[in-house]
């Protein structure tokens, strides 16, 4: 089912190099599924990127959203399967069998107690998304990020880990819903969703 809802995701641009300077902040790229988390009250919902509605699909993440503390919140993040590496297990994912499973790394914060944050900076925004996530249960993961010069060693050791990528963003960057120049994402050429872009386009 397709959803209805103001909280439209912002889209990394591709690169082939990692930004460098001291006003980026650098996350690790999980492969997984872009996940929106909306709650109200003891309601909890789950969208994808594209629009369906998949609340009722893993419930691993409601319940980590149910349990925390505030009762009002939208979370922007990637729907993962973790392997016996503690590395994202796309094809887990994917099959469907792993439902039960399924953990939210927590990037982003759209919505605090009925504030819209989008307008707030990415800082700001990373900040209370980390007081909000303190104490989360395993489902919600805070995803750690580095920030300035080291994202280009950041990148490296992801590619030696066999991670997807990295993301890179703006410190000062607002919530835009589309495409975004200020979010900079460069994939793995090796990790595993590479090769199955590959071998789509083949």
């Amino acid at each position: 089912m397709l959803r209805k809802t103001q909280y439209l995701p912002c889209i990394p641009t591709r690169r082939t190099e990692v930004p460098a300077g001291a006003d980026w902040l650098h996350e690790i790229k999980h492969d997984g599924y872009r996940l929106n988390v909306q709650r109200e009250g003891k309601r909890v919902r789950l969208f994808t990127r594209r629009g369906y509605d998949w609340s009722d699909r893993y419930p691993l993440i409601t319940e980590a959203a149910l349990r925390l503390r505030k009762q009002s919140f939208v979370i922007d993040g990637e729907a993962v399967v973790l392997g016996p590496d503690g590395i994202s297990d796309f094809d887990g994912l994917h099959s469907g069998r792993c439902n039960e499973e399924v953990r939210l790394y927590a990037f982003d914060l759209l919505s605090d107690d009925g504030v819209d944050m989008r307008d707030e900076t990415l800082q700001i925004r990373k900040l209370w998304l980390g007081k909000l996530l303190k104490r989360s249960s395993d489902g919600i993961i805070y995803n750690d990020h580095d920030t300035g010069a080291i994202g280009p060693r950041l990148f490296e050791q992801a590619c030696l880990l066999g991670l997807e990528g990295i993301v890179s963003k703006r410190r000062d960057s607002t919530y835009k819903a589309g495409p975004s120049k200020r979010w900079i994402k460069v994939k793995n050429p090796q990790s595993p969703a590479m090769v199955r872009a590959k071998e789509v386009e083949w």
